[in-house]
């Protein structure tokens, strides 16, 4: 089967362009022909058997999506056409799912649709101009995959026609190969941090929703000594780094976007994912896989995930109850031996990427 995929792809940097490769991965090991239609990018290549092309367009923030969805839709189209590519999977209702749904319309072929969180639970909601268009991507599509239970629930409020039959649940994977323990990490001597200070990750987009304020705080109300690192970037970067350096908050330090995350995790004692909501929380199953205790919020796909053998759910909203489970797993060795321990089992349930019923 050929199947043709839309949406961030490496070296785009992203939790969908890691969900797309595992997945893109196994349909490749399982013998089929992969085609990934991408954003602009100057280091653009095939991977892992996989045919990866990027469009064209200024990849401008701001303009991107709408560039994308035109030259996106064309490229897919000529794809579809020149390869006679059976099945249109776009991962992200907009602008991926849109670009998916058009070039089906217009080829006649089968469109699947994954949303991956963000654009039911905040594009959706929050800008009321999108809605008519994501509303368009569901209805047209022929199969809505969602990353979990909470994001399915989402979905089916939207109150389509049809929408609870052609929606399923497709759990995001972890490659445990990938990401698994390491004691021979390199990565807090990179950063100069002492071997005995314990060693708190938070790793995403630095935007209002991943909540990386609250977790700043929370560093200033902990008792226990330890290192924060703040592994990502996006638009609140240098409101963030000016606000550690305001406040004098001590121990805390921001690296950027990094591509090496699998490198990164195991020198952790502790993974922090604190978001507002969240579909899922790729990175949660990346820090079980390497054995590490993890705390999130209780929201959305993270409670999904975050079970009371691997770590504590805490209110977003309280930096003072995020602030305790940190002080509590750093200073209990039992309870972090015991998240240590689950860990990896948790992540194994987590560890095969399936592949949707392509039909």
């Amino acid at each position: 089967m050929k199947i043709a995929m839309v949406g961030q792809f490496p070296p785009h940097i992203g939790g969908v362009g890691v969900h797309i490769h595992s997945l893109a991965k196994k349909l490749v090991k399982n013998g089929d022909e992969v085609f990934v239609i991408t954003y602009p990018h100057k280091n653009i290549e095939n991977i892992d058997g996989i045919n990866v092309i990027g469009t064209k367009g200024p990849n401008i923030g701001g303009l991107r999506s709408l560039f994308f969805v035109l030259f996106g839709t064309i490229q897919l189209i000529n794809t579809i056409r020149k390869y006679d590519i059976d099945i249109i999977h776009g991962h992200y209702l907009y602008p991926a799912g849109l670009v998916a749904v058009l070039a089906g319309i217009f080829t006649k072929k089968q469109v699947y649709v994954t949303s991956h969180g963000s654009d039911m639970f905040c594009l959706y909601p929050q800008h009321k101009f999108m809605q008519p268009i994501l509303k368009f991507v569901l209805k047209h599509a022929d199969v809505i995959l969602a990353v979990s239970e909470a994001l399915k629930e989402e979905i089916l409020k939207v109150n389509i026609p049809n929408i609870e039959n052609k929606t399923k649940i497709y759990w995001n994977s972890v490659d445990v190969d990938k990401f698994h323990p390491n004691e021979k990490a390199k990565f807090k001597k990179e950063l100069k941090i002492p071997a005995n200070q314990p060693m708190i990750l938070f790793v995403g987009n630095i935007i209002k929703r991943k909540n990386v304020v609250t977790l700043l705080k929370a560093k200033q109300l902990m008792k226990e000594n330890c290192t924060l690192v703040v592994v990502g970037g996006g638009p609140l970067l240098n409101k963030l780094k000016k606000r550690v350096c305001d406040e004098k908050i001590a121990n805390v330090i921001f690296t950027g976007p990094r591509n090496d995350i699998e490198n990164i995790i195991p020198s952790a004692d502790l993974l922090i994912l604190p978001s507002y909501s969240e579909s899922f929380g790729l990175v949660l199953i990346e820090a079980l896989a390497c054995g590490k205790p993890v705390i999130g919020s209780n929201v959305g796909g993270i409670k999904e995930i975050i079970t009371k053998d691997v770590g504590l759910l805490i209110d977003p909203k309280n930096p003072k109850d995020l602030a305790n489970a940190i002080d509590l797993i750093l200073s209990d060795d039992e309870l972090r031996s015991k998240f240590k321990l689950n860990a990896r089992k948790r992540a194994m349930d987590f560890a095969e990427a399936e592949i949707p019923y392509y039909n």
